[in-house]
């Protein structure tokens, strides 16, 4: 079936008791957090899991499960830009509070490699499959081969064939339908018990090498889950988020006391400094929960949103702090 980002919306929206758009995260504790506007039909996604009974795992997979499958949304899964020659490949990690984590790279022709990555955690000794490892495996388990390259993508691709110049546009997943959207979703959630799990799952950058997997499906990097400290996610180029291990150090900051707004905005500076005039236009933003439920986010250039439910179900829709401001100022 083919879902539109409305109809996602649409339907996940429809349990949520409330939405709101606010600066800062909700006074209340959160349980579901996501990257981008479109987080918020994921999260619901998550929530009806978790409250129907499945555990966190089961909130996050299902939650990666919607930009997955919208056909809109041009930087996850189906309906995802190909690379430069013309393939859909796609990138997913999910991890748990105990160690547990599966993680698929360039796989191609299936609609959820969040629930692949699953697989790999579940069914095999090993942390992650790429390329067509990944393909044989999904297929052995059972997971149907499908046409991943949409019409309008192609089109897009074919455009981008006249002058084959690929400049990433920060914050362009809040801008849809651009054949330069390029980026991600991370979904963590942390339960009333101070469990935590986490996923994240991407079609990459648009028109990329052919090969080329970013920071999404590497634990450490898109993602990370320590127990009983917390989980981060990241997005935005994920070259610089690979350099520093970023959600790796967002969690042993917060290990060494630091709350999760503290330790992403440590993370952003730290990339600010190391790489210098290298990443002046670029984006690159990291979103944290831990295991008492608060949240945090910090972004390198204002733009990035965030999307946070809370244990009642309701969600409300954030604009994180950002080092740059419009005009270069710092926020």
């Amino acid at each position: 079936m083919i879902v539109s980002r409305r109809d996602t919306l649409a339907i996940g929206l429809a349990g949520i008791a409330s939405a709101s758009v606010a600066r800062a995260a909700p006074a209340s504790r959160a349980l579901i957090v996501s990257t981008w506007d479109f987080g918020a039909a994921a999260n619901a996604a998550a929530f009806a899991r978790f409250k129907a009974g499945g555990t966190l795992i089961d909130a996050v997979e299902a939650g990666a499960q919607v930009p997955e499958a919208d056909v809109t949304n041009h930087s996850v899964g189906f309906g995802g830009y190909p690379d430069r020659d013309g393939h859909v490949t796609l990138d997913a990690i999910i991890m748990d509070d105990q160690g547990h984590v599966g993680a698929v790279a360039a796989l191609e022709d299936v609609l959820h490699p969040i629930s692949v990555a699953r697989r790999v955690m579940e069914k095999t000794p090993h942390t992650m499959l790429v390329g067509e490892g990944a393909r044989q495996f999904a297929v052995a388990e059972g997971f149907e081969r499908t046409k991943l390259l949409t019409p309008e993508a192609e089109a897009a691709w074919r455009d981008w064939l006249k002058t084959a110049k690929y400049q990433p546009v920060a914050n362009i997943e809040n801008q849809r339908g651009s054949a330069l959207d390029h980026d991600t979703i991370g979904i963590l959630a942390c339960g009333p018990d101070g469990r935590l799990a986490g996923a994240c799952t991407t079609s990459g950058m648009a028109f990329k090498l052919r090969g080329r997997v970013g920071d999404s499906p590497q634990a450490g990097c898109g993602l990370m889950v320590e127990p009983g400290v917390g989980a981060a996610t990241a997005t935005g180029v994920g070259e610089e988020v690979t350099r520093i291990a970023g959600a790796a150090r967002i969690t042993s900051s917060m290990r060494m006391g630091m709350d999760p707004q503290a330790a992403c905005r440590e993370a952003v500076q730290h990339i600010a400094k190391l790489r210098g005039e290298a990443v002046r236009d670029a984006q690159v933003a990291f979103l944290a929960i831990d295991a008492k439920g608060r949240v945090g986010a910090f972004a390198h250039l204002p733009g990035f949103t965030y999307a946070v439910t809370d244990t009642t179900g309701r969600t409300s829709i954030h604009a994180a702090q950002s080092l740059k401001g419009p005009a270069g100022a710092k926020n």
